[in-house]
Formats: C-alpha cells, sequence, structure tokens
C-alpha cells in the first residue's frame, strides 16, 4: 500500500461517511442477504450421509491452517457470518488439535469437540455446489508478439470502506470505488477497464489468452508460467466492486442448453465466435486485481479469505456473511468423473471453510475447491450439483445455539 493511500484514507472515511448517512438506511435494506430465514437444526453425526466413511485426514490439515490464523486474532473478535461466537470459542478447539492423526482418530477428534447442524433456508435443505480451481496462463513481463493481454495488480486509486466501521447491519461488507475530486464513485467496469486500460495499475504480465485471463478473474487465482521458464503463483489482490454476472448466465440468454453449460462449453462457444466474445465477457461488469508470489508448496493452492493456502477437496468458499471463515462444512453432493466417460458419483467429504466469492450467496452454497492442474479443471468446471450442507460447531456454541435456530432477515 503506497503512503499516498494510507495518507488519502481518513478523508476516504469521511466522504463515505456522508455517502452513508445520504443513503444509507436504503444501502443497508439492500444489500444484505434477503429473507431467508437461516436456519440450523442440530443432528447426529450418523445423520450426515456418508460420514462413517469419509477421511477427515485432509479437513483436519486444513483446520490446522485455519486455527494458525485465528491465533493472529483477539479472541474476543467474532468470527464471521452470524452464529459461530467468538475466536475464543474456537481457540479452545484448536488447542486440542492431535499432532497427527490416523483416519479413526481424525473422525474421533470431530465428533468429540463439535456438534453438527444442517443448513437449511426457508425450508429448503438442498441448495447448490459447485467447483474451482487453479488454472495455468502463458505469459510474458513484457509486450509482444501472442502475448498482448494485461493481467493488473491492484490499483493505486482504488478504495474500499469496511462498511461494519458505520452500522453494524451491514458488517463484513464494503464498498469499492475512487475518488473524482472529492466524490466517491463506483470504480470502471470491465468493458471500461478493457477499452481504457489501468494507468493507476501495475500490469503483472501479458497472458497469450485473453479467454484464460477471463477465467483467472472467475477463479480468483491461478499460476502463470512465463516465457523465461519461470512458474509464479497469482494471487487474488482485490476487485472493482461492481456486480458478478455468470457469463453461463448470459450464454443460456442466447440460446444455449441450459443443461449442457459449464465452464467448459462457454470456453467452447467463446473461441468459436470471437467476434462476440468480449462482448459477452463484458457483460459481466465485475474485474479482478491480482498479485504474484512464490508458488510455495505446489500441492497447496493460493491464500483463500481466510489467508490461508486451500487445500485440494478439503477447502469450501461459503457466505462469509452467513457463516464463519474457518468452520468445517460437510457436503454431501455428487461430482462428475474426471474422464468425462461415467455417470456423476456421490462425494459426501468434510471441508473447511477458508474462501468466499462475488457468486457464493445464501445459507445452502458452497464451492470447492479441486486444485491444480488439467483434472481439477475438467472437474470443477462441470460441477454444478444439488446437495446439502451440514455445519460443525464447537461445543460452547452449540450449547448457546441449542437445538435448532432461526435467523430471520438471513437467507436466500
Amino acid at each position: 500500500m503506497s503512503s499516498r493511500r494510507r495518507s488519502g484514507l481518513p478523508l476516504v472515511l469521511i466522504l463515505s461517511a456522508l455517502v452513508l448517512l445520504a443513503g444509507g438506511i436504503l444501502w443497508i435494506y439492500l444489500t444484505r442477504p434477503s429473507a431467508g430465514p437461516l436456519r440450523l437444526s442440530a443432528v447426529r453425526f450418523s445423520d450426515m450421509p456418508g460420514w462413517r466413511d469419509d477421511d477427515p485426514r485432509d479437513a483436519l490439515s486444513a483446520l490446522r491452517r485455519s486455527c494458525a490464523a485465528l491465533q493472529e486474532k483477539s479472541p474476543a473478535q467474532e468470527m464471521t457470518g452470524v452464529y459461530a461466537g467468538s475466536v475464543a470459542d474456537w481457540r479452545n478447539v484448536c488447542a486440542t488439535l492431535p499432532a497427527a492423526a490416523n483416519r479413526a482418530q481424525a473422525r474421533a477428534f470431530f465428533e468429540r469437540r463439535f456438534v453438527p447442524y444442517q443448513v437449511s433456508a426457508g425450508g429448503r435443505t438442498e441448495g447448490l455446489f459447485t467447483g474451482y480451481y487453479e488454472p495455468e496462463l502463458s505469459g510474458s513481463t513484457t509486450r509482444h508478439g501472442k502475448f498482448q493481454t494485461p493481467v493488473y495488480g491492484l490499483p493505486d486509486d482504488l478504495i474500499t470502506v469496511d462498511l461494519g466501521l458505520f452500522h453494524i447491519d451491514v458488517a463484513n461488507r464494503t464498498l469499492v470505488g475512487l475518488l473524482r475530486g472529492s466524490t466517491l464513485v463506483p470504480y470502471p467496469a470491465r468493458a471500461d477497464i478493457d477499452a481504457n486500460g489501468l494507468p493507476h495499475a501495475r500490469i503483472l504480465f501479458y497472458a497469450d489468452d485473453p479467454i484464460a485471463v477471463f477465467f483467472l478473474h472467475i477463479q480468483g487465482s491461478g499460476r502463470v508460467r512465463l516465457d523465461d521458464g519461470t512458474m509464479e503463483r497469482v494471487a487474488y489482490a482485490g476487485q472493482n466492486g461492481r456486480p458478478y454476472t455468470p457469463i453461463g448466465r448470459v450464454l443460456i440468454e442466447r440460446g444455449l442448453s441450459r443443461e449442457g453449460m459449464s465452464m467448459q462449453a462457454i470456453r467452447k462457444w467463446l473461441l468459436a465466435h470471437p467476434g462476440d466474445a468480449r462482448a459477452v465477457m463484458e457483460r459481466d461488469q465485475s474485474f479482478v486485481f491480482f498479485k504474484t508470489e512464490p508458488i510455495g508448496d505446489p500441492a497447496l493452492g493460493a491464500k483463500g479469505a481466510q489467508g490461508v493456502p486451500l487445500t485440494p477437496r478439503a477447502s469450501l468458499a461459503v457466505d462469509a456473511r452467513l457463516h464463519a471463515l474457518g468452520a468445517p462444512f460437510f457436503v454431501a453432493a455428487s461430482l462428475p468423473d474426471a474422464d468425462m466417460n461415467r455417470p456423476d458419483h456421490p462425494f459426501r467429504h468434510l471441508l473447511i471453510a477458508q474462501d468466499t466469492g462475488g457468486a457464493i450467496s445464501g445459507p445452502v452454497r458452497g464451492d470447492i475447491f479441486f486444485g491444480f492442474g488439467a483434472k481439477a479443471e475438467r472437474v470443477a468446471g462441470r460441477t454444478k450439483s444439488d446437495g446439502t450442507l451440514y455445519v460443525l460447531l464447537p461445543r460452547p456454541v452449540a450449547a448457546h445455539l441449542g437445538k435448532a435456530r432461526d435467523f430471520p432477515g438471513y437467507g436466500k
């Protein structure tokens, strides 16, 4: 963060306060989750389909990384979401994490320390589960030949305001924009950036494929193989604050089959319609900014919203306005076959909520991280399954919630 941006922060807060005072009540009701309500209902571990057959050791390793992140927070701080208690409630559980565990010992740890709750919204227990992964791009630090599509770092003029500083009803929500004179205005949308560039943002590298860059924006992180032979991680750094529009929805409006919609189908359409591809991609106003980092552990993904590296098939993106980052969630859904020549198969697995995303909205909604590589891409790009969701809460938090609890005004 530049010193110029730091020195401008008090003015930003003052301007943002004026914006909120002028239209605050309307903003609060427009941006909070819609009425549901979110409901948590206590169940037994044996009620979760496939629990006894699952191997929770990867989830235990992921939880260990989440616990390390919680150690950096104040014990009195509330967890994200609306029901999960304080950091202290979770740090007490973290203190009992086994140094090592086999499959049975890992399962016993979760059964001993947590109480499972089924998540529902408005009486519905089923929701949507999708997948994401780390794509690989080809790039160059100089613009030449086929390397023409810029991937941008965080702009110096982008301002992010934590609305929770001004009103508790919009905690965990942000306002993003830039200063135009003395007025805070929305940041340019994707089409504006494509047309005019970003003079206040550093170009990290130039990619050889604008469609690959678009999918990098959707996934939120990836890896780039530069033309000098080196590889770097491309990690999420920020976003322009504009609404995310699923491009699949745009293509359905153009007549593509809803049933056959997948990331692979979207890519195929864009490649087959080069004259229309840019306009279709620009229907999504959201634009993501990145930072490059060393690969680190190649078996893990980039850091998610909780600030810890994601674990393939053990990290989950959830709606952090509702749910706690760091909490274990058991997902009962279906996955496509990686080789694309067999029927979908059941997915019954414990994961840790370590990420969020613009398309991840509502109580029974999850995005499963599948890792890096061609196999992860084949599965993640075609994952779209109805399923059920269970959250595991520390016993002291469960004692406070009781057998069931509704959260009016939260849900979808």
